[in-house]
């Protein structure tokens, strides 16, 4: 309860900023007095900081290890000596990890140098939040330049600039997302795997619905759970979650509900929960789920160690024959959708700014490391010229068969669009996807499942109207 309560003063802090989206920001430019006090602010604690005595610890606030990983690849042999990174892990689930960022960055003045944050990763579910706050950055303050960032996708930029059109964040990723689907149940059903017949299958949701009756035919499904086609719809909404102080659900969201209903009822899924054991298993050697709506991280981050028969843990390698790896292709899909992304900023206040500012020049700005962390990762990197001369290279994905999907991607990439987007995105998708499972599940009717995630809006939000 604490950890809500102090979060709570943090958004109300951020009050102006936080009901604004990025297509809010003329309404935003009125307050130009108070940004530029906020600058200035924003400004002196920096120079604070670097002044002060400067601790040996890096400081970086995550929910997960996977930039750790990346960190520790591509970026700490860099690390000069004298010096270490301290990753500070909190899980996301129920705005955990946003709370305890929140509570460090409230203590980030008072903080002894090796205990203040130095850098800290946000998702497009929240990142407004943080840009449009005094806690980040302007990046050319720390010398990352316009020059620095050309390469890069225009969406991952816009998203993470101010009102005032600062630079607060930036990416090492793009998160273009594709439907990856297991080659011999293709084989089985379809009579073919190649990934051009295989989208003709699933071009558009009809044509999907009518392969989704195929496969439960066959024993199989076209999904494994409530949440796989969401992000296919939540991205492609008409409209932001929050409509001034209003929660307003959207069209796009009630055909998922209507699809995810249907399809459970008709057995074109297994009624698993995202991330699950359940879930992953259908990853797996004895896997029945004809396909996952995944982005590249999702490809390299969970489905190729899902896949596995024998653990890398247990000594097992990602190579074909062990499991489903490599059982795999990747289409476009009936739609095409981003899923996710993260965003590194960098703390006002940090004593450590040259170097978060090489961290980031490193993995999000050179093209030799960014070109390793696809060749090496099958990650998507933010970087156009990288990714469009590997699509039309050798390029290889050892997990999908021998595939190249990179130009499928590089397509999809330039059709996102994060206009819609809110502060609040987590914590109501969240809060609608949990909600509607017990409808899906019919244990609730539809209208008690509305009422359960308008009550989870209030606990979380109370600022927010549902009515």
């Amino acid at each position: 309860m604490k950890k809500k309560v102090i979060s709570g003063l943090l958004c109300a802090v951020m009050a102006v900023s936080l009901t604004a989206g990025c297509s809010s920001q003329s309404a935003q430019s009125q307050d130009t007095g108070k940004e530029s006090a906020k600058e200035g602010t924003s400004k002196v604690a920096a120079e604070e900081g670097a002044k002060g005595k400067e601790g040996k610890v890096i400081n970086i606030y995550v929910w997960n290890d996977e930039f750790k990983t990346r960190y520790e690849d591509y970026y700490a042999s860099k690390l000069p000596e004298g010096y270490t990174v301290n990753f500070v892990t909190t899980p996301s689930e129920n705005n955990a990890y946003q709370n305890a960022l929140d509570e460090a960055l409230l203590n980030q003045a008072d903080a002894k140098p090796d205990d203040k944050v130095d850098m800290f990763l946000v998702e497009a579910d929240y990142i407004l939040k943080y840009v449009n706050s005094d806690s980040t950055m302007d990046l050319k303050e720390l010398g990352i330049t316009d020059e620095d960032m050309s390469k890069q996708y225009e969406y991952t930029k816009v998203i993470a600039q101010d009102s005032n059109g600062r630079q607060k964040g930036i990416s090492w990723q793009g998160c273009p997302g594709l439907y990856i689907y297991r080659r011999s149940i293709a084989k089985e059903v379809l009579g073919t795997d190649d990934p051009a017949e295989v989208q003709k299958a699933i071009n558009d949701w009809d044509s999907f619905d009518k392969t989704a009756e195929k496969m439960k035919e066959k024993g199989y499904y076209m999904v494994s759970g409530f949440d796989d086609t969401y992000r296919t719809f939540s991205n492609n909404v008409s409209a932001p979650w929050v409509d001034g102080d209003k929660v307003v659900i959207d069209p796009n969201m009630e055909r998922w509900i209507e699809q995810t209903k249907n399809y459970t009822d008709k057995g074109y899924n297994q009624k698993t929960v995202l991330w699950s054991a359940e879930w992953a298993s259908g990853q797996g050697p004895e896997g029945k789920v004809f396909g996952y709506f995944m982005p590249a991280w999702g490809v390299d981050f969970t489905m190729a160690k899902n896949s596995l028969a024998k653990a890398e843990a247990d000594g097992g390698k990602q190579e074909a024959g062990n499991g489903s790896f490599g059982d795999w292709a990747a289409t476009t899909g009936p739609e095409s959708y981003n899923w996710g992304g993260t965003w590194m900023c960098a703390a006002t206040g940090t004593d450590n700014a040259d170097i978060v500012a090489d961290i980031m020049k490193t993995i999000c700005c050179d093209d030799d490391t960014m070109k390793k962390i696809v060749e090496e990762k099958n990650d998507f990197v933010n970087n156009k010229v990288i990714m469009e001369e590997l699509a039309k290279s050798d390029y290889k994905s050892a997990f999908l068969g021998g595939q190249n999907p990179l130009q499928m991607y590089c397509d999809a990439a330039e059709k996102v669009d994060m206009s819609k987007i809110s502060p609040y995105d987590q914590g109501l998708n969240e809060s609608l996807q949990t909600a509607m499972h017990d409808y899906f599940n019919g244990t609730v009717d539809k209208e008690t499942a509305l009422k359960n995630f308008y009550t989870a809006i209030k606990e979380k939000y109370p600022e927010l109207k549902t009515e």
